[in-house]
C-alpha cells in the first residue's frame, strides 16, 4: 500500500492549488476520523482522502476523466490495494458511471467530501474566519440554505444517515471536530 509520504508527493506532484489540497488534507482528517469509528485503517482512509481529488486541476473540464487519472496514477506506481483504487473511482461514479459507491469507505468519501467544503463556508462567514468558531449548530443553520455554498451538495452529505447509519449532527460532529484538529495546516 502507498504510504502517506508517497501520497502527498503524488498529490504535490499533481495539484498547485493551495486551496485545492487544504481540500483534500481536510478530506484526509475526516476520513480518518470516520475510518476510527468504523474500526479501519486510518493509513488506508486518510490516503483515500487525501488523494480523492488529485488529479482534478487535469480534470476539471472533463468531468468524464475526474478520478480515472488519479487511479491510472496509482496503478503506474504500483498500487494494487483494489480498495484504494475502486474508493478513488467510487468517488466520480456521477461522471464516470464506474463504482458505485458500495462499503464504508466508499459511502465516506462520497459524504464527507461535500461536507467539508460546506464547513469551510461557514468558517469563512464567522467574524474570525475559524474552524474553532465553527459549531454543529451553526452548519446545520446553514445546511437547508440552499444559496450558501451552492456547490456542496446537501443530498450527497444527508446519505450519512442511509449508507453509514451515521445522524446528521452526528457527522456534521465528528468531521467538524477532524478539520478542527488540522485548522493550521488549512489556514483555518
Amino acid at each position: 500500500m502507498i504510504t502517506r509520504d508517497q501520497a502527498w508527493q503524488l498529490l504535490t506532484s499533481r495539484m498547485q492549488n493551495r486551496n485545492l489540497r487544504r481540500h483534500c488534507l481536510a478530506v484526509e482528517a475526516v476520513m480518518r476520523a470516520l475510518a476510527k469509528h468504523f474500526e479501519a485503517s486510518a493509513q488506508k482512509w486518510g490516503i483515500v482522502g487525501l488523494l480523492h481529488d488529485g488529479d482534478y486541476e487535469l480534470s476539471k473540464d472533463t468531468p468524464a476523466k475526474h478520478t480515472l487519472l488519479m487511479h491510472a496514477w496509482l496503478t503506474e506506481m504500483g498500487e494494487t490495494d483494489q480498495e484504494i483504487l475502486s474508493a478513488i473511482l467510487s468517488h466520480n461514479f456521477v461522471h464516470t458511471g464506474q463504482n458505485q459507491p458500495a462499503n464504508y469507505l466508499e459511502w465516506s468519501l462520497y459524504c464527507s467530501d461535500e461536507l467539508t467544503g460546506l464547513i469551510v463556508a461557514v468558517a469563512l462567514v464567522m467574524p474570525d474566519k475559524k474552524l474553532s468558531s465553527v459549531t454543529v449548530e451553526a452548519v446545520l443553520k446553514k445546511f437547508p440554505q440552499k444559496s450558501f455554498a451552492a456547490g456542496a451538495h446537501r443530498e450527497q452529505i444527508a446519505l450519512c444517515q442511509e449508507k453509514l447509519g451515521i445522524e446528521l449532527d452526528d457527522f456534521i460532529a465528528l468531521s467538524l471536530s477532524a478539520m478542527q484538529q488540522i485548522a493550521s495546516q488549512i489556514g483555518l
